[in-house]
């Protein structure tokens, strides 16, 4: 399926979903917070789309913004998207988890809370997953300072 069919198809799953191509073969959806659970459950469940497998999941830091970009293939039709989600709360950033949409969602997210410091709402074990317990700060943020120098720069 071609993107502007999937555009028209993604598009009345939402409000205030916003659409580019930013010069790849993806297109990318941008979703609001509060409505990002929703999207991907529909995502998966529409039978014209049927994302059925999210192939990688990544924590951003876009200076303002933290956030999350989802890969998102149908392993049966053969599209894919991307799928982005931003808050603009560096202090406590919460998203929605979508691991019981997508199972590999679950280590995916914990690999984003250890990195960025972003919160999942109703993940069943969200815990720092390489880096130790007691690590202060999230080293991936752009405005992260390591006191101890053990990050290579």
């Amino acid at each position: 399926m071609k993107n502007e069919e999937l555009q028209h198809i993604i598009d009345g799953l939402g409000e205030n979903l916003e659409f580019t191509e930013e010069g790849s073969e993806y297109l990318t959806l941008t979703v609001p917070k509060e409505q990002l659970h929703a999207v991907c459950r529909k995502l998966k469940s529409d039978p014209k789309l049927k994302f059925d497998f999210a192939f990688c999941i990544t924590g951003m830091d876009w200076g303002k913004e933290l956030g999350v970009i989802y890969h998102l293939e149908s392993t049966e039709l053969k599209h894919a998207i991307v799928v982005k989600v931003k808050t603009e709360d560096r202090e406590n950033p919460t998203l929605d988890s979508v691991c019981d949409i997508w199972r590999t969602a679950e280590f995916h997210e914990m690999e984003v809370y250890d990195f960025f410091g972003i919160t999942f709402n109703n993940h069943p074990n969200l815990k720092r997953l390489f880096l130790t317990p007691d690590w202060d700060g999230w080293p991936l943020r752009k405005d992260y300072e390591d006191e101890t120098n053990m990050i290579i720069k």
